[in-house]
């Protein structure tokens, strides 16, 4: 077996030990708190760090943009990715708060925060989930084992049973675009 066939039967293995361990009951109703809140006109804010802030503006593209289907543009906001925002912030308060500041800037009661760290434990993601709910906002949370320290502070969680980075990773990856194409599919059918 070449080292990536190893890969690939790990990243099959992750998948399938998510498929056991997260709720499909919470993966609809978080469909059901994004949709209803784009349906509303209320944002989608999304944040992470690193690879997590990749994948937070890959979300943010399909659903201001399109993911499968054509419909309207929907309000969903990737945190961190304005430079100058992020590093004036940064700078003179801290990066701790610099999420949280933007959730301040642009969170509205009745949106939701879409928390990402495979960790759990980043600082800036939980101090952004405080802000959503100081908001009002809904707050979910795709995280790896055990959700960190970021899992009381979200009304769903996400929870990917691996501590691999990369693996967690590829599975968020597939619950959000589960999240993406099912929202889409009750927007547009809306």
């Amino acid at each position: 077996m070449t080292g990536f066939e190893a890969y690939l039967d790990a990243s099959v293995e992750a998948l399938r030990d998510a498929r056991k361990a997260l709720d499909p009951a919470k993966i609809e109703k978080a469909v059901a708190l994004i949709a209803a809140a784009l349906a509303a006109d209320k944002p989608l804010l999304i944040c992470g760090n690193g690879g997590s802030a990749s994948d937070a503006m890959h979300i943010a593209g399909e659903l201001v943009g399109r993911f499968l289907e054509r419909r309207r543009a929907l309000k969903a906001i990737a945190l961190g990715t304005d430079p100058a925002v992020l590093t004036a912030w940064s700078n003179d308060e801290g990066y701790d708060g610099a999420l949280a500041r933007q959730v301040e800037a642009y969170g509205e009661k009745g949106g939701v925060l879409l928390a990402i760290s495979t960790s759990g434990n980043s600082r800036n993601v939980i101090a952004a989930a405080v802000a959503a709910r100081k908001r009002g906002m809904s707050v979910l949370a795709l995280t790896g084992e055990g959700g960190g320290k970021l899992a009381p502070k979200a009304d769903l969680v996400f929870a990917v049973p691996s501590r691999s980075t990369p693996l967690i990773q590829q599975v968020h990856i597939c619950l959000y675009h589960y999240f993406c194409a099912e929202i889409e599919k009750r927007i547009a059918g809306a």
